[in-house]
């Protein structure tokens, strides 16, 4: 704020006759052109399906101006952008940073509204592909664990008695070489929660620099399949492949056999829910 073309401090009392300049940032300042495009997946006029690569964030702090999934669809969707009141256009859910496979993004306000009940409601299905270190010591099972902030560092998240409910079902897909590949579902949605699960029972996933036994390029996580009530009705399904890097570890470890059926994804569709 300037008063007579000085800047000044909030406190400030502003006389009678003076000049009072405010500067109001954009809601939605968009940086340079991106370096990269985003794989769209599915797109009608409520939302889209794309397939966000590992090592693109989702969205970043207020003002930061780091390529993310939100300056994509600032720039892809400037007039939309507009539209909405947070500083996260069109953001429902999120993926780490490291974690590839399919995001949505609300296309107006009211779509998003609508995906964010569904996903506070729990009624979205959500498949990852986990490649592992270690094999689980079942075949099939929920890791029933609370979710909190690790006692030793704040950054972290842990298994801890004053956590949040949690709950991951997984089914092993296949094990070689001290590796396993597995197909998770999360049945609530705390942060980290695949991962710092996963861990817990003796299989974190592989290349995991937080929470795995050795560190990588990024954590071998793929977000394959997602399955949500459509804004204006029905249903939609959308899946993603398994990308290059993920396939090559999975080849590396002995489990192409396993991945094989998830390196395609059938086309995204949507239909009507069974009465």
């Amino acid at each position: 704020m300037r008063v007579g073309g000085l800047p000044v401090e909030k406190s400030r009392v502003v006389e009678p006759g003076e000049l009072v300049e405010v500067y109001v940032p954009a809601r939605h300042r968009s940086p340079e052109p991106l370096p990269f495009d985003l794989p769209v997946l599915y797109e009608d006029d409520a939302l889209l399906a794309i397939d966000k690569p590992a090592g693109i964030a989702t969205h970043g702090a207020p003002g930061d101006m780091r390529p993310s999934v939100v300056w994509w669809f600032v720039q892809r969707f400037p007039r939309l952008a507009e539209t909405f009141d947070a500083d996260r256009p069109g953001i429902v859910h999120r993926l780490d940073k490291g974690t590839s496979g399919v995001l949505l993004l609300a296309k107006t306000p009211a779509a998003q509204l609508a995906l964010n009940q569904a996903f506070e409601q729990r009624r979205v299905r959500k498949e990852y592909l986990a490649l592992c270190d270690g094999v689980p010591p079942r075949e099939r099972a929920v890791i029933d664990a609370p979710i909190g902030r690790h006692p030793g560092d704040r950054t972290r998240m842990a298994v801890t008695i004053r956590g949040r409910d949690a709950k991951t079902e997984y089914t092993v897909l296949g094990a070689s070489q001290g590796k396993s590949l597995l197909l998770v579902r999360p049945l609530t949605g705390r942060t980290h929660q695949i991962r710092v699960h996963l861990a817990a029972i003796g299989a974190p996933v592989a290349d995991d620099r937080v929470y795995g036994r050795r560190g990588g390029e990024r954590p071998l996580l793929h977000a394959y399949r997602l399955v949500v009530p459509h804004p204006l009705g029905g249903v939609l399904d959308a899946a993603s492949p398994l990308p290059d890097d993920f396939w090559a570890a999975a080849v590396d470890a002995g489990l192409a056999e396993a991945a094989r059926p998830y390196r395609q994804s059938p086309p995204p569709r949507r239909f009507e829910e069974a009465s």
